[in-house]
Formats: C-alpha cells, structure tokens, sequence
C-alpha cells in the first residue's frame, strides 16, 4: 500500500485581487494588503478565502514498500499549473492513501480551485465509484472515508471545537514542530524571494504529519509497537543520510 502525506503553502492570488477590485496600477505586495484588509472587514480575520490563494509549494512524504521518500514537487521554476498537475498525476499513478493535516479543510479546496483554472486532469482523485467499484466506500472525497485521512478533522473528532494546530499536536508528541517559520511568514517571505526557505518549510511540516500519523496508526492497532518503531527509525535514516541543512535542523530538534 503506498501512502502519501501532503502539505501545501500559498501565497495571495494578486492578480485574482487586481480583478476583483479593479487595482491595476499596485504592486502585488500593495494589492494583498487590501485583499487583506477587504477580508478582515468582512470576517474578522485576514485569512484569505479558498480561491484567493495561489499554490507556491507542495511537499510529500511518500512511503511505498521498502522504501522513505521526502520531497518538493517540482522545482523552485516551476508553475502553478506544473506542481498541481504532478501532485494529481501521482494519484493517477499510485492511487495512494492521502494523509493530511487540515487537508479536507484547506488545500484540498485550494488545489480543487486552482485546478479548475489551469485545466488539471484528476480522474483518479474525483472518482466516487463509477469507473472503479473499489472507491465508492473508499474514495479522496467522502469526509468519512480513509483513502484521505485529514488527520486534524479525525483527532478532533469531528468537531470544528476539538481542532488543535500542527504545531501544538507536534510538540505535544514530543516532535519538532514548527522550526523558526510558520505559515503567516510565508508571504512575507515569498516577497524577499524566499521560495526556497519556503519549500524547505514545506518539508518540515509535511514530516511532522507524517509522524503524528505514525503515531495515530499505532494508537488504532494498524502498527504495532515493534511496527512503529521501526517506522519512526526509518525517519531517522532519512534524515541523517540528508545533506540538506533544513532537514538537519529537524533532526537536532528532534532529539532534544
């Protein structure tokens, strides 16, 4: 069985916000502050609504038989449109178990969205049993399903009032966490040209769900203490044979 941990990070969809209110003179970083401000006067919060943000990262831990994998979709040159369509063209080919945290209720959305705009193929993600059988008590897209596990929906019970972050499940588990950036930063960030600190970002909290999910297959008897242990040595492996410097930095973290 091969499964899939996924994150992704956006960024403002400035020209979306240059559209919508007719800002054609500004300055990206100028058309997301009144995206911004437009969205806290109507909500409370900045956080922008689904289809206002643009994809600039997705990271995967991939576990397939034998083997750990960690990775960027991708490159730093890379379009929108270039790293959805290889996030959607490893569904197709894998059909991998997809775990997330917040997946269900963020960027899952957000790639729904902004695979509309670029005329992404999904056949694989979008089946609910028609062309194959397998998938209409297992499918992406049902919230009761496990073919995608939204790990942060699941822990919480389903209950929008039993929701914790990633970062505070982490550390409450005795993981890294977050490691001097956290989602806020991300524009920011990107503005300075940041992009690989980003993707680097991206990794850490991808690696962070993926051992919050060990964890959680251990506690309902998919693993067990033996099978864990042997899973989470395999992290381990993954980051001591790594050179890059991010994955270093959560390996220290790690064992404080």
């Amino acid at each position: 069985m091969n499964t899939l941990v996924f994150d992704i990070e956006t960024v403002p969809d400035t020209d979306l916000g240059r559209r919508l209110y007719k800002l054609h003179d500004l300055s990206d970083e100028q058309v997301a502050q009144i995206m911004f401000t437009k969205r806290r006067q109507e909500t409370g919060s900045e956080f922008l609504s689904h289809e206002q943000h643009r994809v600039v990262a997705i990271s995967v831990v991939m576990r397939s038989r034998d083997t750990l994998k960690l990775w960027s979709l991708g490159d730093q040159g890379s379009s929108e449109k270039v790293l959805i369509e290889r996030f959607f063209d490893g569904l197709d080919k894998y059909t991998p178990d997809l775990v997330s945290w917040n997946g269900a209720g963020f960027d899952l959305p957000v790639l729904n969205y902004r695979s509309l705009l670029h005329c992404v193929t999904a056949a694989r993600y979008w089946e609910l049993g028609d062309a194959d059988h397998s998938f209409r008590f297992s499918n992406y897209l049902s919230r009761f399903h496990w073919r995608h596990m939204d790990l942060m929906d699941i822990l919480s019970g389903f209950q929008g009032r039993g929701r914790a972050s990633l970062g505070d499940i982490a550390t409450l588990l005795g993981f890294p966490g977050k490691l001097g950036m956290h989602g806020s930063d991300v524009w920011p960030e990107f503005l300075r040209g940041g992009l690989a600190r980003i993707r680097d970002y991206c990794e850490t909290d991808v690696l962070n769900t993926y051992l919050i999910y060990l964890r959680f297959e251990l506690a309902r008897g998919r693993l067990n203490p033996a099978e864990h242990a042997h899973e989470v040595a395999r992290v381990h492996t993954l980051l001591q044979d790594s050179p890059a410097a991010h994955l270093k930095e959560f390996a220290a973290a790690w064992r404080v």
